[in-house]
């Protein structure tokens, strides 16, 4: 017969690295920063609508073409998947009860932000850096 199992550590030592004491602080943080950033991008993205509100796919493609719009358009999309992802990783935590699950779907959720990420960088260098796609 094996003795029951008894567990000596303090209170304190089992609630630390849980709840506010864990990774909530650093989760905060990237929250508020990626908020700002697509602040900033939003305003960036809200005068490039404007500019292209009367062009033609040339004329869009030139001007996603410049430099600083194509590392502005990368920048945005990437932080916009980041920020979602962050944000649907909150409620995943808060109401997905099951260890299990939480942690399947978390990942699931990271690697199709990923994949969204990914997918959005390979469009916006197509059409920057691809002269013939005008014609398409």
């Amino acid at each position: 017969m094996s003795r029951p199992h008894v567990n000596t550590r303090s209170a304190l030592a089992k609630a630390r690295n849980h709840g506010a004491a864990g990774s909530g602080v650093t989760h905060w943080w990237r929250m508020k920063i990626s908020s700002l950033l697509l602040l900033v991008l939003t305003i960036w993205l809200l005068f490039a609508f404007q500019a292209m509100s009367q062009a033609d796919f040339s004329a869009a493609r030139e001007f996603l073409a410049a430099p600083w719009n194509t590392c502005m358009a990368l920048l945005f999309s990437w932080t916009l998947f980041y920020h979602a992802q962050l944000g649907l990783q909150v409620v995943i935590e808060d109401y997905i009860h099951s260890t299990w699950l939480a942690t399947t779907f978390t990942i699931g959720l990271r690697l199709l932000a990923l994949l969204l990420a990914t997918l959005c960088s390979v469009l916006i260098l197509q059409v920057a850096l691809n002269p013939s796609a005008a014609g398409v």
